[in-house]
């Protein structure tokens, strides 16, 4: 399930990806844009600029930014960082796999075969779609909400 975190954190992306070259934004007018409280925007972009993501500028004409086109970041990055493994559970995942404790043959185990199904479906949508392909649909539908942005 998308977290708020996530949800909120790849609605930052979507904005800036909307930027100009070299323009910058505050996290306030984000957060205004966005709907999301500053506070916890502030948090969310600490953690996309850790991970990589964008970039920040202190001071007056500060803001942020991101580093790599949006062409190359897909929404599946951005949802991983904040929210973890986008597997619905631990034994389904392909980086940090953990068995299940109560599993006995996990070549055979019908809910983990289902779960890696539901995996492979997750990330067959969110690896597909770049932070620019959702600005431009964010864009033209004049900030359709990010359920509307995922669902194609």
């Amino acid at each position: 399930m998308l977290t708020m975190k996530g949800k909120y954190g790849l609605k930052a992306a979507i904005y800036l990806a909307g930027l100009k070259p070299g323009e910058l934004a505050q996290s306030a007018d984000i957060a205004d844009a966005s709907s999301i409280s500053k506070r916890f925007l502030d948090a969310i972009l600490a953690d996309l600029r850790l991970a990589g993501f964008i970039a920040t500028r202190k001071g007056r004409h500060g803001g942020y930014a991101l580093i790599r086109p949006p062409e190359e970041i897909m929404a599946g990055h951005i949802i991983r960082v904040l929210d973890g493994p986008l597997a619905p559970i631990p034994c389904a995942r392909r980086m940090g796999y953990i068995p299940c404790a109560d599993c006995g043959d996990e070549d055979r185990c019908a809910v983990r075969l289902l779960m890696l199904d539901v995996r492979e479906a997750i990330v067959s949508v969110l690896d597909k779609r770049s932070l620019a392909d959702l600005s431009r649909v964010a864009q033209a539908d004049g900030g359709a909400g990010i359920e509307t942005l995922l669902a194609g």
